[in-house]
């Protein structure tokens, strides 16, 4: 069989072969509103509208529930709680610490308390304000200081380390010490949370869930409901945005529509507004990273050590795994010869943080590029200068803090080009020339590298499975365990059958991820969906297609050699056909002409107990240069140009590939500048809603906007035609606009200190940094 990872040359005549840049399959029903979302299913008879009750306090005794008014109200079918949930009462995917329903005890504000099903979403509102509930209040932990202080840890703390820092720190030539602050982030996704429950026979349920992760949607709604997994079917054709916000959490919402389906007999939708959804669900993990840094006078780091300490919230959730990314990444593209990198967990009495593109990556790469800059600084040289000399390279300077060879680093080489395209060096003394003369407005340029490790680093999860039917027309069923949510997963999968069978991809209809077709499904997320589910694609088609070679080899009496697949026929000796006229046949010939594809990722694997293996499959790279302006009288920032030259491999379809690159590069720009999280002293999000939650708009994106998918990219490793993943990555190339932020703070207050800036850099935030940092420089004037 030829190599998976190898892709002969496009065959001509064909539509939507791999490497074609194509658009998203659902564009043409996106733009014209005919994409159907979970809320756009046909209302079946007999719809009944689920609203969940939350709770007015962050941590609290429940005393009394009463919720005698709300059965009496008009249009009211059921009321649920913890009491009516006949199986366990506990939606947490790695741990039992989450339930559905609160049980005697309230632990963050917005947790769920009870649903009411009634024939009105309206009737189901103003029902549920009839509940009287009595709160003991008890002592809330809301920030990571807080549960620092009362040892609120889910679990010790972990620490990953190389070599000895402590000592190696001791003996640096030079040395410093910094943190930095780092805000968490909601996903706003256009489609809000939301599943649909048809009941069935025999305590059998249909879930319509926009969820990322259809197998544990099913898993935990049997567990809730008592009834094996196979009792459960959930289904899911597409989803308006997820960003990791769908991956565990859609669970509440499927969960709770499925008990009240089960109960009522009756078909139960739950639909989100977006002030519930933003106080229900959880966010990205809010971070407080230290670092200890130890350097010599070329910049060239001698030994860290970070210390992370996370906001979890109120459950585990995923926050094991999201905070050992942290720790993964705490490297970025850098060799440290001795390190260390610590990390508590925190459990505090707020919402349950969970995944967020990135998964954890983000935090642990700004803390390594803000670590780097302050070096830069306290040496008096560009920061590119001392990032080019800190790269991973071959030998021991290849060696991860968790012991995987890093031999694939093409950081260095981005970083050049980059800067010859970006025309960095230049543009670097027009920012200083710019900034001496400009009283005002300053500016800042910064030029950030991305090194993203590539697979689940829990290992079971690297698996994948797959569907395909081919029917006697020759027209082909795709289905995959993959999730589509925006990222085009779905028409790059396509790609690769369509590649496989030679056949134009208008012959193949991608259907809705359904549990009941392929089981056992991980997640959508990893950035790891074309990976797995591409791979399983391509074995699926090539089973079928090593069929109709054998096939038609026997019935022409030629070497199987002799069958080619090409441009939508398929030559067999001296014979042409259609690859419909051999499908037809192949059918009349008793050809089974459907088949499942499965694909595991190898060589990875990982000892959790010592933080040490080799938890990735490759690497993904990228660099990007910001420029931006700030208002030293306002704290106002606009990001003037944008530079990104990134590594996708050999892409499956290059205008996915590359609205991905912007798309995550802009999200991440949001998380670092506007996107702010406040949360008062009792706990309440006051950020609930767009009035005061702030995402980047149109007018945000920088005027010059280049990116640029690598040229030179090629997958060392065999993934799906050589390519590699692009979901999260380049979210974290926004770090260079705020490495650029933190550049012109630093001119802003005369270029004498480094600034004090946490993220996100709001204009409040600047503003006090460059008062901060302009006090400190007058203090060192004073003392000269």
């Amino acid at each position: 069989m030829p190599d998976a990872g190898a892709a002969p040359p496009p065959a001509p005549g064909i539509k939507g072969d791999v490497k074609e840049a194509r658009a998203h399959d659902s564009a043409i029903q996106q733009v014209t509103g005919k994409a159907r979302y979970v809320d756009d299913i046909p209302k079946p008879p007999g719809l009944l509208s689920l609203y969940i009750a939350m709770s007015e306090r962050a941590h609290a005794r429940v005393v009394a529930l009463d919720l005698e008014p709300v059965h009496r109200a008009p249009g009211v079918v059921l009321v649920i709680s913890s009491d009516d949930i006949p199986g366990t009462n506990d939606i947490g995917p790695v741990v039992a610490d989450d339930p559905l329903f609160a049980e005697g005890e309230v632990l963050y504000h917005g947790q769920p308390l009870f649903a009411v099903a009634a024939e009105t979403e309206d009737a189901a509102r103003r029902a549920a304000a009839l509940a009287h509930v009595e709160y003991e209040d008890l002592p809330a932990h809301l920030t990571i200081e807080e549960a620092m202080d009362a040892g609120m840890d889910l679990e010790p703390e972990q620490v990953m380390a190389r070599g000895d820092a402590s000592a190696a720190l001791d003996t640096s030539p030079h040395r410093l010490t910094g943190a930095l602050t780092i805000g968490g982030q909601d996903h706003l996704y256009l489609e809000g949370q939301v599943a649909l429950a048809l009941p069935g026979e025999d305590d059998d349920v249909h879930v319509f869930s926009s969820t990322q992760n259809p197998t544990e949607v099913q898993h935990l709604t049997a567990r809730l409901l008592g009834v094996p997994d196979a009792s459960v079917t959930v289904e899911v054709r597409r989803m308006g945005g997820a960003f990791g916000g769908k991956e565990t959490q859609s669970t509440i919402m499927a969960a709770a529509s499925a008990l009240a389906a089960t109960r009522t007999g009756r078909p139960v939708e739950c639909r989100l507004d977006r002030d519930d959804d933003m106080r229900m669900t959880g966010k990205r993990h809010d971070f407080i990273a230290r670092y200890d840094v130890g350097y010599d006078p070329d910049g060239r780091l001698t030994a860290a050590h970070f210390a992370l300490a996370s906001r979890c919230g109120h459950a585990t959730d995923l926050s094991f795994a999201i905070n050992d990314r942290a720790m993964f990444h705490a490297d970025n593209c850098y060799h440290y010869p001795h390190v260390r990198i610590a990390s508590r967990r925190l459990r505090t009495h707020t919402v349950s943080n969970t995944a967020f593109r990135g998964f954890g990556g983000p935090q642990g790469m700004i803390a390594a590029e803000r670590m780097i800059d302050e070096v830069a600084f306290a040496l008096g040289k560009d920061p590119v200068d001392v990032r080019l000399a800190n790269l991973y390279a071959d030998g021991e300077r290849s060696l991860t803090p968790y012991g995987q060879s890093v031999d694939d680093c093409v950081a260095g080489q981005l970083i050049e080009e980059l800067m010859g395209k970006a025309n960095y060096r230049t543009r670097r003394k027009e920012v200083q020339a710019f900034n001496a003369s400009s009283a005002v407005i300053k500016r800042g340029i910064a030029l950030t590298p991305v090194k993203f490790g590539i697979s689940f680093t829990t290992k079971h999860l690297n698996q994948a499975g797959a569907l395909i039917h081919v029917y006697s027309d020759g027209s082909v069923h795709l289905n995959h365990g993959g999730t589509e949510m925006g990222q085009g997963l779905m028409v790059k999968v396509a790609q690769v059958v369509a590649h496989e069978f030679q056949i134009d991809i208008d012959r193949i209809k991608v259907s809705s991820t359904r549990t009941d077709k392929v089981p056992n499904t991980s997640a959508t997320a990893a950035s790891s969906g074309s990976d797995l589910n591409g791979m399983a694609a391509l074995n699926a088609a090539r089973t079928i297609k090593e069929r109709l070679i054998a096939f038609a080899a026997e019935s022409f009496e030629v070497a199987p050699e002799a069958v080619q697949f090409l441009g939508n026929e398929v030559l067999v000796g001296a014979e042409r056909l259609s690859f419909a006229e051999l499908v037809k046949k192949a059918y009349l010939g008793r050809i089974s002409l459907s088949a499942t594809g499965y694909y595991r990722t190898p060589t990875i694997h990982y000892d959790r107990s010592q933080h040490r293996g080799h938890p990735f499959y490759y690497f993904a790279y990228g660099a990007a240069v910001s420029e931006v302006a700030i208002d030293t009288l306002t704290g106002e920032t606009r990001v003037l140009r944008i530079d990104i030259l990134h590594d996708v491999g050999e892409s499956l379809n290059p205008a996915i590939d590359l609205g991905q690159v912007e798309g995550g590069f802009i999200q991440g720009m949001g998380w670092l500048t506007s996107e702010e999280l406040v949360y008062d002293s009792k706990g309440v999000l006051r950020t609930h809603a767009p009035s005061t939650y702030k995402i980047p708009t149109a007018g945000d994106r920088p005027l010059t906007f280049n990116a640029e998918l690598w040229a030179s990219g090629r997958n060392k490793v065999q993934t799906i035609h050589r390519s590699k993943a692009v979901g999260e990555p380049p979210f974290m190339l926004a770090i260079s606009v705020f490495s650029a932020i933190t550049h012109a703070v630093t001119e802003a207050a005369g270029g004498c200190v480094f600034p004090h800036l946490d993220a996100p850099a709001t204009p409040e935030r600047v503003l006090m940094a460059i008062e901060e940092a302009k006090a400190r420089a007058a203090s060192l004037d004073r003392v000269d």
